[in-house]
């Protein structure tokens, strides 16, 4: 032992350097799973660890302000400022390309809305509810009028760590907006005092029988138990990955996460790509008002949009029945906060602005735009994504990724490894350990208040009170090539239908009471 301590203490520190190397290279000679190591023994290394590190590199170091996708640089920063209350603004001008096909421009007016001193706006410059009433026109017994045109798309508690989900909803109780459980039930975390629209998918979390189908009794029972679910929402299929189910692993249930959901902690759990409590169109309307009539709360569902078919046939029995959802979320392809297979992600279902407008189409043909709120998805946090959306027929705005980001997300891209570095999409304790609800509910209140300010802005700039009233002639885009811009109407052919609108003044008072 003596005389190995005295070699050791001969050996100079690069000695021991040139030894590990030496180990190194042998192992990676010997062993065949890795062809780059065996051929470049010990260089070989580096190849993965640039390739692990390459997007860290670009998104800091290689990609310009405007590059990135799903976010870029700018709109990240843009995000990041508002959520701190930091200076948002840019100088010295745009650095977009204006003449880049789909460049969005908002037509402003010769002469602005002027805001009076009595004027709502005035003492609140991002008081901006919906226009709409979800389940008015159907009649349930206790309707919703969100008081945020701008709420949290549907992430749930599994997805997002619970840290998250806490910030979220006591962000969303200050900005007085709604706050969409996702499909993984209604948990503890979304309890903080915002109101909550109940979301469920093909497994039912929450309101599950033990089959796995739709427990009625135990929805009703939630929605009696928990006043702050206002509405509930039935996912028929989410932009990331239409038509495709899930598997929640064994080894990510937790004790908590197997309570709230309603099921066993130890085996994995599968999400259907189907319903099993209705199987088409008629069956889903059946459905909707059985949930409706027992709950007395509105009920819509969740779509990407491919075939419009099935679009046709739910309006035409909305007609001739004279029933239907009190509000359609259209998500876009574009959209998604977890994990999606490639195929999917890239090339399933069509993007928010395609899918919207030929679905707003057919409800504006047949007359039933005013018995539906409509609500959009993916990539409208934005205040001109945000306008645009509006001025297509959109009546509310769903945020996910730009909700993370307001608390921190750094589009690291592992959301599917439970890896998160900001610890928001991850069920890691460790991860999660540093963030503090309090303050990142603070940073999403703020970036939902700075978003709904430019929103309207903009809106008086356009000459208007309030977005509903922006028309498909205030948004134009850039046509390419041709350097010609279009208006909306002429690029989709058809117009919005107007939102009945009083005031804001009224909107105020309507508010108020309900």
């Amino acid at each position: 032992m003596d005389q190995i301590i005295e070699v050791a203490s001969v050996i100079p520190w690069w000695g021991w350097i040139l030894i590990a190397l030496t180990l190194v290279a042998v192992k990676d000679v010997l062993q065949k799973k890795h062809t780059i190591k065996h051929n470049f023994p010990v260089v070989g290394h580096l190849r993965y660890m640039l390739e692990k590190i390459g997007p860290e590199m670009r998104q800091y170091i290689v990609a310009n302000n405007r590059e990135e996708l799903p976010f870029n640089r700018s709109q990240r920063s843009w995000v990041y400022a508002s959520s701190k209350k930091q200076n948002n603004y840019q100088g010295f001008g745009t650095d977009q390309d204006q003449y880049a096909p789909g460049h969005i421009f908002i037509n402003p007016a010769l002469f602005p809305y002027a805001v009076k001193q009595d004027h709502p706006n005035k003492s609140q410059p991002d008081f901006l509810p919906c226009a709409k009433v979800m389940g008015e026109y159907n009649g349930r017994r206790r309707p919703f009028r969100p008081k945020s045109i701008v709420n949290i798309s549907a992430m749930s508690y599994g997805s997002l760590s619970a840290k998250a989900v806490e910030s979220l909803n006591r962000g969303a109780l200050k900005a007085e907006c709604y706050h969409n459980t996702g499909e993984g039930s209604l948990s503890l975390h979304h309890q903080h005092g915002a109101d909550v629209m109940f979301h469920f998918g093909t497994a039912y979390f929450g309101v599950r029988s033990k089959d796995g189908g739709l427990d009625m009794d135990k929805l009703v029972n939630l929605t009696q138990k928990h006043e702050c679910i206002r509405a509930i929402e039935i996912k028929l299929s989410q932009g990331a990955k239409p038509g495709k189910g899930g598997v929640l692993p064994a080894s990510k249930i937790t004790p908590e996460i197997a309570e709230i959901r309603g099921i066993p902690l130890d085996k994995d759990v599968v999400s259907p790509a189907y319903h099993s409590a209705f199987k088409n169109i008629p069956e889903m309307l059946d459905k909707i008002e059985e949930i409706a009539d027992k709950t007395g709360l509105p009920v819509g569902f969740k779509s990407a949009v491919g075939k419009l078919e099935m679009w046709e046939e739910l309006t035409d029995l909305m007609l001739s029945r004279n029933v239907g959802p009190d509000f359609i979320t259209i998500d876009g392809g574009e959209g998604g906060t977890g994990a999606a297979p490639p195929a999917f992600a890239n090339h399933v279902s069509l993007p928010f602005v395609f899918g919207f407008t030929q679905v707003y189409q057919i409800f504006a043909r047949k007359g039933l735009t005013n018995r539906v709120v409509f609500i959009g998805s993916g990539k409208l946090g934005f205040p001109a994504n945000s306008l645009m959306a509006l001025a297509l027929g959109v009546d509310l705005i769903h945020v996910a990724r730009e909700a993370m980001l307001s608390l921190g997300c750094i589009q690291a891209q592992v959301c599917h490894t439970n890896g998160c570095p900001a610890g928001i999409a991850t069920q890691n304790k460790w991860l999660q350990a540093g963030i503090d609800p309090v303050r990142k509910g603070d940073r999403f209140n703020n970036y939902v208040r700075t978003l709904r300010k430019e929103i309207l802005e903009i809106t008086h700039a356009s000459g208007y009170e309030h977005p509903c009233q922006m028309t498909m002639h205030d948004v134009s885009i850039s046509m390419g090539d041709n350097n010609y811009t279009a208006v909306l109407e002429q690029i989709y052919n058809y117009e919005k239908v107007p939102v009945p609108f009083e005031g804001m003044e009224a909107l105020m008072d309507k508010v108020a009471v309900t």
